[in-house]
């Protein structure tokens, strides 16, 4: 069963995990809806023109102000009227948080079907604001109320079972990776490399997050000190106002991140805490990339018997590790890094990922038809 209309409410359309799985979501073919609209809570998203090229309405509230919140909320409890989707999806705390009340303030919560999306594992919230520490409260509190709650991870599940949600039903959907665009091509690895002044035959290692409690990029830059025979590049937003180290290169936020994996020789997740199904290790992996990761959130999972799972926080090991596989000979790294293409390929390809989220979708509609 199709749903005719969903509407997806998101914290943000920045570049981050949650909001870049929501636009490969809607950009998938076959779509899982006839209509899709998304809907930030804040302005100024990275991904609003593909989304809007894609063929959903993207609509941009502003809830950086309390005006703002009280007027953005109104406005999406009459866009859920006007419009009558049969499914509103929420997307991180705030988009649930806001999903709900205006599906409440809409007079629609008996008609149409609530969804809410948990994108993160245990989070250290002293290493965060107090607002969000007050959403995520008042999330627990609610989250009896959604027919479905989707989370990225096992992890992640465990961990809000852990802060309080009490889920009247909770399923796990992997995060999707492209792969035919996150894929190795020795062409983009001679070529960034030569851009970046890299040597052919350096050992480079990719790592991909923005500037974050959570990404630990403190723990890297450590390891990295101990290992100057090695280069790191590492973007993400916020990246560029790292320290300046020799051997590792501060690239900031790039669009282009299937050519910065395609030149290294491995991918590093150093995460401390909170991850729940890292893009970024699945992408590195998808790239033919041996994986070296912080056993966090279901990086088990994702990394399997294809690479290295160390314990977070503790540079030396990450040194230690890295340095290792930098020292395998290179037709057991090879083989490695094939095993991890072919074990993203298989479990944890955008085709799936559609399939399940199409596959939770029609069961919601099908609930509400039996109890209607």
């Amino acid at each position: 069963m199709r749903p005719r209309r969903i509407l997806h409410v998101i914290t943000d359309l920045y570049l981050a995990g949650a909001e870049t799985m929501l636009a490969r979501l809607v950009a998938a073919r076959p779509g899982i809806a006839d209509e899709t609209m998304v809907v930030s809570l804040l302005p100024d998203g990275f991904h609003v023109e593909p989304l809007r090229a894609a063929g959903a309405t993207v609509v941009e509230l502003d809830f950086r102000t309390p005006v703002g919140i009280v007027g953005g909320m109104l406005r999406l409890a009459r866009l859920i009227a006007t419009t009558r989707p049969e499914i509103v999806q929420g997307w991180m705390y705030h988009g649930d948080l806001a999903a709900l009340l205006a599906l409440i303030l809409s007079g629609r919560r008996r008609a149409t079907r609530l969804a809410w999306n948990i994108r993160c594992s245990s989070l250290d919230f002293t290493r965060y604001s107090r607002q969000l520490r007050l959403v995520v409260k008042t999330c627990a509190k609610l989250s009896a109320w959604p027919d479905l709650i989707i989370a990225n991870s096992n992890a992640g599940i465990e961990a809000h079972r852990a802060l309080g949600y009490r889920p009247r039903r909770a399923e796990v959907v992997a995060n999707g990776i492209e792969v035919d665009r996150y894929k190795p091509d020795p062409a983009a690895r001679a070529a960034v490399r030569r851009e970046l002044g890299i040597g052919d035959d350096a050992f480079v290692v990719a790592h991909v997050a923005r500037l974050d409690p959570m990404k630990d990029h403190a723990t890297l830059v450590r390891a990295m000190a101990e290992l100057p025979e090695v280069q790191a590049l590492l973007a993400g937003v916020g990246t560029e106002n790292l320290p300046a180290q020799t051997n590792v290169h501060r690239l900031g936020r790039r669009t282009d991140v299937e050519r910065l994996f395609a030149a290294a020789d491995a991918v590093v997740s150093s995460s401390a805490f909170g991850e729940g199904f890292s893009n970024a290790l699945a992408e590195g992996m998808a790239c033919g990339l041996p994986p070296v990761a912080t056993d966090v959130g279901d990086a088990a999972a994702i990394v399997g018997d294809t690479g290295l799972l160390i314990p977070p926080g503790d540079p030396d090991v990450l040194a230690n590790t890295i340095r290792a596989l930098s020292q395998e000979p290179h037709a057991q790294r090879s083989e490695r890094g094939r095993q991890a293409r072919a074990r993203i390929v298989e479990n944890f390809s955008l085709e799936r990922a559609r399939h399940r989220f199409a596959d939770l979708y029609a069961t919601l509609l099908h609930d509400k038809i039996m109890n209607t």
